[in-house]
């Protein structure tokens, strides 16, 4: 039966490129999600956007004397040629600055306030007096009073992931010129957020089974603890304005606004589509699946923020499944902007085949605890697994059947028990890592996969054709007949990690249409079709590239 299936992806902030602990945290794996409901046949609305509205992009434009509209139309335009040469398949990508985005923010303010969920009360904010200004969250930092680390910011702590308010911090930093600011009384709007703590408790109990335990855990602590109103808007000019008169100098804060974007886009795509009401389909009703995929750092906004805006405003879906991952370090180190730290989308998309990244942040994909990005395991995942493991399987078997079988699939004849049960298990595996992707484990369904061809090279080892061909050609025919098979089937398995060389492969193989097209099923190879002479579906790189892509990290 079809599904409905509405995938939510964080909105990076447009104040400088994304690197790959960011692609690894939320966009990766929503894509693989998407891709593999796409070949299911499912109905699949994947949204995301720049947020053009964080404290992030001021910061940026005050210290290079731009306006904030300028650094986000550098990155922004820079995130939409990222996306397809990285095989991000978005439904919609969009911004926080449309005009959809801002009247549906305004509705929901509007709705909200006017049943009493959002009010307004004075707030001590931290004011610098050398800058002569109210400071933003994020334009504060300290000590975190959770867990100690030095740079917390007046948001949230990066290190533990709580959500803070910036006069928690020990010791608070002016973030431009360092100086102690002093807290000052400010009139603000709030969300009831308390109100809600025990219909989002309701709610998320039974999700113990289904959410990933750091989540689970991590909601539920937060509600242990007591949720707590929160300010909805700050003293400044760039953002979403207040739709209520008296109040032009503040805008309505990011974290209000940013998940908002959510329904915003859908209302976009819906509108682009033809259809302006088509969002309800994915919205209203028990027809559709929200998934949100996040890192670890905005579980809060989506567990417990965004579901308690949801129930205030009525009628729309809550999330079904937050499966947010954890951090993905660099070389042991996490990531870090201002040290040059990272690795850069852009960079590595222009030295490297994007499947080769998709494959090497799958395959350590941080989903229960944090992992580690390092360019001697990317040298060795892509000449020792894509190269050597799955390339030379499709490589040497297509090339040694086309020069030897007229360019077509051999007639096997009666297969035998091995290679009878080579395509069993075959079927077997794609079942499995079909059940991973559909749980979201996409490292175990991946390294399911690979499993699986290695298996194939075993058994091409063990039967050796190109010996056969001479003395029984019969028996090389049923060979390289069952190993197209498994490729056939791996090429499925693969497609939702490795899109751009599945779909080479979908036409090597003879297959009409594409990889989406045919669907998750083992394609039994028919004799007689003709294959395509195949190139190598990875290069293989040079060890020296450990050295050199070291040596531009911290620069």
């Amino acid at each position: 039966m079809t599904e409905r299936i509405f995938i939510g992806v964080a909105w990076p902030y447009a104040n400088g490129s994304l690197h790959l602990g960011q692609i690894a945290g939320a966009y990766l794996p929503a894509d693989i999600f998407a891709r593999y409901h796409r070949i299911l046949g499912n109905d699949v609305l994947m949204v995301s956007g720049s947020d053009q509205h964080g404290t992030p992009i001021t910061t940026r434009a005050e210290r290079e004397h731009r306006t904030p509209q300028e650094v986000v139309h550098q990155f922004h335009s820079e995130f939409l040629d990222n996306w397809p040469r990285l095989g991000i398949t978005f439904d919609c990508y969009t911004t926080t600055g449309t005009e959809n985005h801002i009247q549906t923010v305004q509705d929901f303010f509007l709705r909200l306030h006017q049943q009493g969920d959002i009010y307004t009360s004075t707030m001590t904010l931290l004011y610098c007096p050398t800058d002569k200004r109210f400071l933003l969250d994020r334009y504060v930092e300290g000590i975190c009073p959770h867990c100690g680390d030095p740079n917390a910011r007046g948001d949230q702590c990066d290190t533990c992931g709580r959500p803070l308010d910036a006069l928690e911090l020990k010791e608070p930093r002016c973030k431009f010129c360092g100086n102690r600011p002093e807290p000052r009384e400010s009139e603000h709007f709030f969300l009831r957020l308390s109100a809600f703590t025990d219909h989002l408790r309701a709610w998320i109990e039974p999700h113990g089974d289904r959410w990933r335990k750091n989540v689970y855990n991590f909601t539920l602590g937060v509600l242990n603890e007591g949720l707590q109103d929160r300010a909805i808007t700050r003293d400044l000019d760039w953002g979403v304005p207040i739709p209520i008169s008296g109040y032009e100098t503040k805008r309505i804060y990011v974290w209000f606004d940013a998940f908002i974007g959510y329904l915003s886009a859908s209302k976009e795509w819906a509108q682009k589509s033809g259809n302006p009401e088509r969002w309800r389909e994915y919205w209203e009703g028990n027809a559709a699946k929200s998934y949100y995929f996040i890192g670890k750092d905005n579980i809060f906004f989506h567990t417990l923020m965004w579901p308690a805006v949801l129930m205030g405003y009525g009628g729309l879906n809550l999330p079904y499944d937050v499966p947010a991952n954890q951090y993905l370090t660099m070389s042991g180190n996490k990531a870090s902007t201002s040290r040059n730290w990272a690795v850069w989308l852009p960079d590595a998309l222009s030295r490297y085949d994007p499947d080769a990244i998709r494959y090497a942040l799958a395959a350590n994909m941080p989903e229960t605890s944090d992992a580690d990005f390092n360019w001697a395991e990317f040298l060795r995942r892509n000449n020792d697994e894509l190269v050597a493991t799955w390339g030379n399987l499709v490589n040497r078997v297509l090339t040694f059947t086309v020069r030897n079988f007229d360019g077509r699939v051999p007639d096997p004849g009666t297969l035998d028990a091995g290679s009878r049960a080579l395509l069993d298990r075959a079927a077997v595996v794609l079942g499995e890592v079909g059940a991973d992707l559909g749980a979201c484990h996409f490292r175990a369904g991946i390294t399911k996969a690979m499993g699986l061809a290695q298996e194939a090279n075993r058994y091409l080892d063990e039967r050796a054709p190109w010996k056969a061909l001479k003395d029984d050609r019969g028996a090389a025919a049923q060979s390289l007949f069952t190993a197209i098979g498994v490729i056939a089937t791996l090429k499925t398995a693969f497609a939702p990690y490795l899109p751009f060389t599945s779909e080479r492969l979908h036409g090597y193989l003879g297959l009409a249409g594409s990889v989406t097209e045919a669907g998750w099923t083992r394609i039994d190879p028919i004799p007689g079709t003709p294959l395509q002479p195949p190139q190598p579906l990875f290069p293989k790189l040079d060890p020296g590239i450990v050295e050199e892509e070291a040596a531009r990290m911290g620069r």
